[in-house]
């Protein structure tokens, strides 16, 4: 047996969640679970908790399996899994912050999401009345000549707030600590009595440049949830719709990447492209970023033949346009010097924190939600996940430039196969609970949906891949220049929205 398998064995199962199993632990089984992360036999898929439970999502990659475990908390406390595994520290700050639930033994307590400046404190668990906010309290650097500098959470452009406290020797970065929080818009307590159609709007809204992938975990969830069986051409129109996002995207980061590297030049044709590729998604469902498109029980719009023809002219262009600039980033040597060798993640730290997308992916981590679990239509579709080794800032853009091409060749056969037929079905009513794991630009969504027999949310999760990514990025930067962490940050392009919730 795996050690997901032995998991599942030693609790007690919930009927009704899928399309993976969740079980229920006691405390030595939740124990048990911080133990096999550490030992790095499972992965961390999510952590999120409610008024008196919390879940883990866990990932046994060798055996290709998914499942939930649930810890009852009828005291308001839970063992740390954080204790043993890194990645679970700022989601069971999160949890007590929104729910008042105790991680015992955690080896951070500092509130995470709360500032001080919300109406009540722990509003999704108890609703205690606020409280003054204390100084947050940076954790120390010490060194003879080292000093402490500050950048943001308000930033010179048109950016999403976070706050960066520097330690610094010289030019030479000792520590880098983020504070994050400020982007928080109370998500999951919108959704909790939303209806489905309104639980749905907000999942789209979670995190603007990925509003169809976390549209489409919603949708796959609730879909779980009530047992609906969508229209076939609505899974092939969710993946165009989901492969022109993560193109639109690629372009804006190879882009901005070389930026900050000083190279405008591939920012200005880059720009270009990725205008293309939204002027085409709005030709095709009238919205630049494709919003409110992905719904559960189908997609809103159909792609007429005009539309689809517009895709095919964009694929022309893209395949015209972008080996040239291919070359003039691998040619460009001053560009080289910049982001090869730069913010390098270790494929050990990157398993570790289960990294995925690009971050994970450059770093040697070979996970792709398209692929395992896998989803409709991906299992007919050829295309290859790339993976490098080096864990650079230079890796992490091949990566983003090897799945551009791997983009247009889905594109490709997706118009050349997608069947006709219906493109939404009606949701039965009722309730029940399911999960999804999708892949976005930036790497994998998870989803968690509980519904009331009403059929409305009665609690929804939304991970962001961000959450395992921002920590990473302390730890890339460290040892470079403080010049160098505008193009490492630039390279993970974490979302603050989507984390922030």
């Amino acid at each position: 047996m795996g050690a997901l398998e032995d998991l599942l064995a030693s609790g007690a199962p919930v009927a009704g969640p899928a399309p993976w199993p969740r079980v229920v632990l006691d405390a030595v089984g939740w124990t048990a679970i911080g133990e096999a992360l550490a030992e790095g036999a499972l992965s961390l898929a999510a952590l999120w908790g409610e008024a008196d439970a919390v879940h883990a999502a866990l990932l046994d990659e060798t055996a290709a399996s998914l499942a939930v475990a649930t810890l009852a908390c009828p005291d308001g406390r839970f063992p740390s899994l954080g204790r043993r595994h890194a990645a679970a520290i700022r989601p069971e700050r999160a949890i007590r912050d929104l729910f008042g639930l105790v991680a015992e033994a955690a080896p951070d307590a500092r509130p995470w999401l709360d500032h001080g400046c919300w109406a009540a404190r722990q509003p999704l668990g108890r609703a205690l009345p606020q409280e003054p906010a204390a100084p947050y309290a940076f954790l120390p650097a010490e060194g003879e000549g080292l000093h402490r500098m500050a950048v943001g959470p308000v930033h010179a452009g048109i950016i999403e707030p976070g706050h960066f406290r520097f330690a610094v020797n010289g030019e030479t970065v000792v520590r880098l600590e983020t504070r994050l929080g400020y982007a928080h818009k109370g998500i999951e307590a919108l959704m909790q009595g939303a209806t489905i159609e309104r639980a749905a709007g907000l999942a789209g809204r979670t995190s603007g440049d990925s509003t169809v992938a976390y549209a489409l975990a919603f949708a796959r969830a609730a879909e779980a949830a009530l047992g609906v069986a969508v229209p076939a051409r609505a899974h092939w129109l969710r993946a165009l719709m989901a492969e022109l996002e993560r193109l639109a995207n690629h372009f804006g980061d190879i882009g901005a990447i070389c930026n900050d590297a000083g190279f405008a030049l591939m920012l200005a044709h880059c720009a270009i492209l990725r205008e293309r590729v939204l002027r085409t998604a709005d030709h095709c469902f009238g919205h630049r970023l494709m919003r409110d498109l992905v719904v559960p029980g189908g997609v809103a719009l159909d792609l007429e033949a005009p539309a689809a023809a517009s895709v095919r002219d964009l694929l022309a262009e893209i395949h015209r346009q972008f080996p040239r600039l291919i070359a003039l980033y691998e040619g460009t040597a001053s560009l080289q010097d910049r982001t090869c060798g730069t913010g390098i993640v270790a494929p050990g730290l990157a398993r570790r924190f289960a990294a995925g997308g690009y971050v994970g992916r450059a770093s040697g981590r070979d996970f792709d939600a398209r692929r395992m679990p896998g989803y409709q239509p991906y299992g007919q579709l050829r295309f290859e996940v790339p993976v490098f080794e080096r864990g650079d800032v230079d890796a992490r853009v091949w990566v983003r430039i090897r799945e551009v091409e791997q983009s247009l060749s889905l594109l490709a056969q997706i118009l050349q196969a997608m069947p006709p037929g219906a493109i939404r079905v009606n949701l039965p009513p009722g309730g029940g609970e399911g999960m999804a794991l999708v892949e976005g630009f930036r790497g994998d969504i998870f989803a968690w949906l509980s519904l009331d027999a009403a059929g409305r949310v009665r609690r929804c999760h939304l991970r962001d891949p961000s959450w395992f990514h921002w920590p990473l990025v302390e730890a890339a930067i460290e040892g470079n220049i403080v010049a160098d962490f505008p193009l490492c940050n630039k390279s993970f392009n974490c979302s603050y929205s989507g984390h922030d919730l």
